[in-house]
Formats: structure tokens, sequence, C-alpha cells
């Protein structure tokens, strides 16, 4: 697995980009050290799962994880002793834990790829690369000067730190203009009182996890066939024969 440097501080604030992206880095050093405890749930049935079925689990907890913080808060505007007002005041708390949970998410699958995830700019680079999607994909391809499949796993580990740092900040400019004005959105359908928000909250969240679980796939690529760092078994027809 990746380096032993996930265990350590939380990472400064890479500091101009505003609240949403002090909020962003917050979340990425709250989980970093969470990564492997993750990956470790996600094996919990089945220790022997291969890096595949890790990574589909941790998607089905991400996408269930997500959808359920929304709907809890949507739920709130229906009950007449909390109302509109509280619900708001719950969803600013929701849309940090939404980061947590997809910062957790992203640096998992990156973990089970066996992406070094020692340093900050890498992390911050798959995570607002993952949650901007397409955009954020082209973003890394045009800076980083290169261009194929599976930027996650292909650029990452090869462009100079100096270069990481020039896509964080374009990718920190557009995602305080993307993923805030979708979470604005979102914000509105959540406290729609008479329980209409909890549908619009858990099915809006539901989709842009959605959205997220598609863009980590597209940006590491296929699963390794064994876990990093762990050659594959020999099947019994490639073993030398004697004689």
């Amino acid at each position: 697995m990746a380096a032993d440097a996930l265990e350590g501080p939380v990472p400064e604030s890479s500091g101009g980009g505003g609240p949403l992206l002090d909020l962003l880095d917050k979340a990425i050093g709250l989980q970093a050290p969470l990564v492997r405890k993750n990956i470790a749930r996600a094996r919990q049935r089945n220790p022997e799962a291969t890096p595949a079925e890790v990574i589909r689990t941790l998607e089905r907890m991400y996408v269930s994880a997500l959808a359920g913080t929304g709907a809890a808060v949507g739920g709130a505007a229906a009950v007449p002793a909390i109302g509109t007002g509280v619900a708001l005041a719950l969803t600013a708390g929701e849309a940090f834990s939404s980061l947590e949970l997809s910062a957790l998410f992203v640096l998992s699958v990156a973990e089970v790829h066996g992406i070094p995830l020692d340093e900050v700019e890498r992390r911050r680079t798959l995570v607002m690369g993952v949650l901007l999607g397409e955009s954020g994909s082209k973003t890394i391809g045009k800076i980083a000067e290169r261009t194929g499949q599976h930027w996650g796993r292909q650029l990452v580990n090869k462009v100079p730190m100096a270069t990481l740092r020039q896509i964080n900040r374009v990718l920190g400019r557009h995602f305080i203009t993307k993923y805030g004005a979708k979470q604005g959105i979102i914000v509105l359908g959540r406290v729609v009182p008479f329980g209409i928000g909890a549908a619009i909250g858990g099915g809006a969240n539901a989709a842009v996890a959605t959205l997220t679980v598609r863009a980590a796939r597209r940006a590491f690529g296929p699963a390794p066939e064994a876990w990093p760092g762990l050659a594959p078994e020999p099947t019994p027809d490639s073993t030398p024969q004697d004689g």
C-alpha cells in the first residue's frame, strides 16, 4: 500500500482559496489517516477480497453514506419543531461531512491502486480532480502537457511538484465555482418542508456520489489484479514442470 506518511499530521491549507477550499483541505487532512481503516472496513466481510471487489464495496459505502446525510438534513425541515431555519444550519455541517466522505472515498481508491499519497499537493490534485469530473481531468492533462486515460494513476506520480501546485491553483478556482454552485442547488432542495426535502436531499446526494464514482473509475482505471507490493500467485498451468 501507499506510504506510511498517510498517518502524518493534518496538512496545511493551500491558502488564499476561500472558505470552501479551506474546508476541503481540512477534510483531506482529517480523512487521510483514516484511509487504511476504511479499506479494512471494506474488507471486513471478506479478507480475501480482490482489489476490484474492495473498490466496489468502497463505492457502495460512499454512495450510501452520502445519500444518508442528505436525507437526514432534508428530513429535518419537515419537523414542525425544527423547521427550515435549523435545517439550513444543519446543512452547513452536512456540506463539510460530504467533503469528508468524498475525500475519504477518493483517497481510499487511490490507496487500493497503490498510488503514493505522502504529499499534500498530490492528495489535493486527486480529490479535486475526481470531484470536478471531466473538467478536472481536462485541466490536469492540459497543464501537465500529457494526455491519456487514467490520469490519477498515470499523471499524478509523474508530474513535478511545481506543476502540481499550478494544477491545484486552477482546480481550486473551478472547484469554488462548480462545486459551490452545485451544493447551493442541493441545499435549497434539502430545506423544502413537508418531507419533500428528505427525498430531494438524499436523491441529490446519491446522484452526486454516483457521478464521483464514475469519475474515479475514469481517473484510476481498472483495479490492480493483486494488492500493491504483492506479486500475483502463479496459476498451476504457469508453474514450471520438472523434466
